[in-house]
């Protein structure tokens, strides 16, 4: 049996969910707490404009990195790549400190299969801190393999996932390098702080506020707000009503910065077949009639880019050239 394979088919640990604040795992929440306050070191070394500028541009590049390769290429197979930019998006994700890319596709499968239910890894209804952050501190730091055994035959995600640290590590070096302590402290780590709570409201805040277009089993919404913070995760309501397609704003006024960069990175051929939302998720019937706390059932009309014939919401990676 191969390294690889050890790890793969490993027992999980048993695991029994927090129920009081003392049974958390505050020594692991130690590192996550104190990276908060790390940046505030920059009142020593002074910062410059272009400190702040890697700052917007490392949130903007590594949330694409999970809302485009963590969610919508490992957990939701939405479209294909070669296995080499496959690897390179797993990389990207990862510079986000977010852990392994098998990691948060077995835990985001686990959400839809159980959302807003018991086994919900960040069930929404044990409140706020918990599906934001607390979760991640309940003893939920195994890889559960058999759920993503469709990623976990590619040797280099596993070895990547069991070093989880390794992308960011290589990234916090090169903006120090590149930028000094200064650029390090608001480039790197200040963007990762955001990062991190940007990513955590899809797992909170969108399944207690905005509006419910689908009559979901879950709490799931849809958020303006969100949608712009997150690069397009904000129609969450969208996306637990039809998971498998690469967009998630299902009607042109839905901003979703995240496929618009995979629509273009399809046009140079890095990635393919894109899944648009099937026509039935168009029809007045399969929504919500218009209440306060509802958004209103837009006319019937399929987009031009919308097929009728849309294919399942799985799929698979395309071989590598020449393999």
């Amino acid at each position: 049996m191969t390294f690889v394979q050890r790890i793969v088919s490993a027992p999980l640990p048993p695991r029994r969910p927090a129920q009081r604040l003392r049974e958390f795992q505050w020594l692991g929440a130690l590192p996550f707490i104190l990276t908060h306050f790390v940046p505030l070191a920059a009142i020593w070394t002074g910062t410059k404009w272009q400190d702040w500028a890697v700052c917007a541009a490392l949130y903007f590049i590594r949330m694409f990195g999970v809302t485009g390769a963590y969610h919508r290429y490992f957990s939701h197979r939405t479209y294909k790549t070669s296995r080499f930019f496959q690897f390179c998006l797993a990389f990207l994700a990862q510079t986000s400190v977010q852990k392994g890319a098998l990691w948060w596709a077995a835990h985001h499968r686990t959400h839809h299969k159980f959302s807003d239910q018991d086994g919900d890894p960040h069930d929404a209804r044990r409140g706020f801190w918990y599906s934001h952050c607390g979760w991640l501190f309940d003893r939920t730091e195994a890889t559960d393999y058999s759920k993503v055994r469709d990623l976990a035959k590619y040797p280099e995600l596993v070895l990547l996932n069991v070093m989880p640290h390794l992308p960011p590590a290589v990234l916090g070096v090169a903006v120090w390098w590149l930028f000094g302590w200064s650029g390090f402290l608001i480039g790197f780590v200040l963007s990762t702080v955001l990062l991190w709570h940007g990513t955590f409201t899809i797992n909170s805040l969108t399944h207690m506020i905005g509006r419910r277009r689908y009559p979901t089993t879950d709490n799931s919404r849809n958020h303006l707000g969100l949608a712009l913070l997150t690069l397009g995760e904000g129609w969450h309501n969208n996306h637990h009503h039809y998971m498998g397609s690469t967009r998630q704003g299902f009607f042109w006024w839905e901003i979703d910065i995240t496929y618009m960069i995979l629509k273009a990175l399809s046009w140079v051929g890095l990635v393919w077949d894109l899944k648009e939302p099937p026509a039935r998720v168009y029809d007045p019937k399969s929504m919500l009639p218009a209440t306060p706390e509802q958004e209103p059932a837009p006319k019937a009309r399929v987009p031009a880019t919308v097929s009728a014939a849309a294919p399942p919401a799985t799929a698979t990676v395309a071989p590598p050239a020449g393999s």
